[in-house]
């Protein structure tokens, strides 16, 4: 039933609306766009099997392995995880991870899905796979098992590397079965604050608020991606899944978002699109000397003469 769904939603690719409620166009920095309905079907697309980098939408396959080795007992919340030397120099963004330290596999994926730390990222890959490249060839073999067909990756954080590509419509399909399969994931990629010695590193992200119902969400940036956002959101106990990808700036890629998860709320059923007030009709102005012109002189009124 599942292959059926997606099926029908790949047909209607390119028959998706190009305009918002009220037939406003929809004006997107995003370079790639997939928005799927409750039900699978696409709201929602832009180029959604364009190639991509996928930067650190890279980390939602390995918060999905950790998950997995959590559930199967191969890995434990409280375990400790001894940090290597190349763990701790991951180029940044880091946690400050410290070669040598033990550290809480919870803080490490809190580090991973909130921070997008890379650091937390390699210890991860490291624990679970004794190397990173190690883990990488697991996340590929994953990627294939759950029909990520234009997806490869090439290390476990998404930093530049020529060989880590992906698509929308991957990246849609990635995110579904994370939060899917492993409800665990969810308050990690819904979560704004964490601790790591002493330090709160927390993430102000206005979606949580506003369109309202967003539980799961991970950002994504390097030069050669542009700005990714890979999203759950809920609505009356219905899921939206939406991926943008390549928009211009942070603040776009949230505009980008926002715009569209009111779209699907209001497509299906769960808002009503908002009238847009229409704007005066200005009226053509005058010369300073124009207006003196065509004043009304007051006068005074005739005498009557008495009868």
């Amino acid at each position: 039933m599942f292959l059926l769904v997606w099926f029908v939603s790949a047909l209607l690719f390119m028959a998706a609306p190009a305009f918002a409620q009220n037939d406003r166009p929809m004006h997107l920095s995003a370079e790639s766009v997939l928005l799927l309905a409750p039900n699978g079907t696409v709201l929602f697309a832009k180029n959604p099997s364009e190639d991509h980098a996928p930067a650190s939408l890279v980390k939602l396959m390995t918060l999905y392995l950790a998950c997995e080795d959590l559930e199967a007992g191969r890995a434990q919340w409280d375990g400790a995880v001894r940090i290597s030397r190349r763990a701790a120099e991951t180029p940044r963004y880091r946690m400050g991870l410290r070669a040598g330290e033990e550290v809480p596999f919870r803080t490490l994926l809190e580090g991973v899905a909130i921070a997008s730390a890379n650091d937390a990222a390699t210890a991860v890959a490291e624990h679970l796979g004794g190397t990173e490249e190690a883990f990488v060839e697991r996340m590929n073999a994953k990627a294939a098992e759950l029909g990520l067909r234009s997806t490869h990756f090439a290390n476990a954080h998404g930093l530049p590397d020529p060989a880590g590509r992906s698509t929308a419509q991957d990246m849609a399909r990635l995110i579904g079965h994370l939060v899917q399969d492993y409800p665990a994931s969810r308050p990690l990629l819904g979560g704004a604050s964490f601790i790591y010695r002493g330090r709160v590193h927390s993430r102000r992200i206005p979606l949580f608020q506003d369109p309202g119902g967003v539980q799961a969400l991970k950002t994504g940036f390097t030069r050669e991606a542009g700005y990714n956002l890979a999203i759950a959101a809920w609505r009356e106990g219905q899921r939206f899944l939406l991926i943008v990808m390549g928009a211009q700036t942070r603040s776009l890629s949230f505009r980008d978002a926002k715009q569209l998860l009111r779209y699907g709320f209001v497509e299906s059923g769960f808002e009503i699109a908002e009238e847009q007030p229409r704007r005066p009709t200005p009226t053509p102005g005058r010369r300073p000397n124009e207006r003196r012109r065509h004043a009304v002189v007051p006068t005074r009124p005739a005498a009557v003469s008495p009868r």
